[in-house]
């Protein structure tokens, strides 16, 4: 089924028809069936809620840097039991969310005997949006935080030059009677796939973005792309979390800070190799089965209160219409896939 819009032909295709395709190409562009079927999984979902700059759009990013060599795309996590509520993993140079996966049971299981644990990952790559991989435990009762940390592309508040990454951080909690709140948002003023967009479609970005390459308040994204940095969100307070993140992500899990890796020797290298921290929590220790409600009576508060859109609010309705009508691709962008998986 296709659609036509007055500037660009689209096509419609299903969630579980862009995952198998997506699946089709990581496997015919070097990674194992198992980290295919995690990755496509994750881009697709990106794709199926609205967040465009973490979806398909980043798929030749994964092809050039697997391409390179950069990363290592049938890498097998080494998971280890280092503690009653710490739970470690050698990525292997491989991508996060395989080695989350790896881990993953042992994470809940600790988390449901200790009321909290926490998983570090180092020696990975971490592409992709980070809800993903914390909204499944709230879907479980639980509550989870994680950050990564990326690529140096951030001047640091009262900085003359980039040091630090976008390093977001997601968050999920359980509601009763509703979707589970989630957010995920980066340290930056901006996500960093956020301006790739807007300089592929030649659209200027709000003041307090980024800054080009002398140092200069900038709202032209090739600017900001071509030896630029962006912004903090915030000021002062976004710097700090973003030097939180660094810290835990990478100081805590003996990833690399985001100035301590180069692809200099990788050309086509896309992907950051850095660490990730995930904190999960049984909020039955404390809460009883009572957080839920709690949950949803704060959102009710801030609903009386006059708020119209929570996080993840535009997510779930793009969820919505894409799993009811289809995903919507450009013909162009969907033929390229198509190519790309040998179809």
């Amino acid at each position: 089924m296709s659609a036509q819009s007055p500037e660009i032909a689209t096509a419609l295709i299903s969630f579980t028809e862009l995952v198998g395709l997506l699946q089709r190409i990581f496997v015919r562009h070097g990674t194992s069936p198992e980290v295919a079927a995690i990755l496509a999984h994750n881009c697709a979902s990106a794709e199926r809620d609205g967040a465009h700059s973490h979806g398909v759009f980043r798929i030749p990013g994964y092809l050039s840097t697997l391409a390179s060599g950069w990363v290592n795309g049938t890498a097998v996590p080494t998971v280890s039991d280092v503690a009653s509520g710490f739970v470690r993993v050698d990525a292997g140079n491989g991508f996060a969310q395989p080695a989350l996966a790896a881990a993953r049971a042992l994470l809940v299981s600790k988390a449901r005997s200790a009321g909290i644990a926490l998983l570090a990952i180092h020696n990975s790559h971490h592409f992709a949006a980070l809800w993903p991989d914390v909204e499944p435990f709230a879907e479980e009762g639980l509550v989870a935080l994680s950050v990564v940390n990326s690529m140096t592309c951030v001047v640091p508040h009262g900085a003359d030059r980039p040091l630090f990454g976008t390093n977001p951080i997601a968050f999920a909690a359980p509601q009763a009677d509703g979707a589970p709140i989630v957010f995920d948002l980066a340290t930056s003023a901006i996500a960093h796939g956020d301006v790739q967009i807007a300089a592929r479609k030649g659209e200027r970005l709000p003041p307090g973005m980024g800054v080009d390459s002398l140092g200069q308040p900038t709202q032209d994204p090739k600017a900001i792309l071509e030896g630029g940095a962006l912004l903090p969100f915030g000021g002062h307070k976004g710097s700090a979390l973003s030097m939180m993140v660094e810290l835990l992500a990478a100081a805590l899990t003996g990833g690399n800070f985001s100035f301590e890796f180069s692809w200099a020797d990788h050309p086509g290298a896309r992907t950051p190799w850095t660490g990730q921290l995930l904190i999960v929590i049984d909020p039955s220790k404390t809460a009883g089965q009572n957080f839920a409600e709690r949950s949803h009576e704060l959102v009710r508060q801030m609903h009386a209160a006059g708020l119209r859109r929570l996080p993840g609010d535009r997510r779930h309705r793009a969820r919505a219409k894409s799993l009811e009508t289809g995903i919507e691709l450009p013909v162009q962008e969907l033929n390229q896939l198509q190519e790309w998986a040998g179809d």
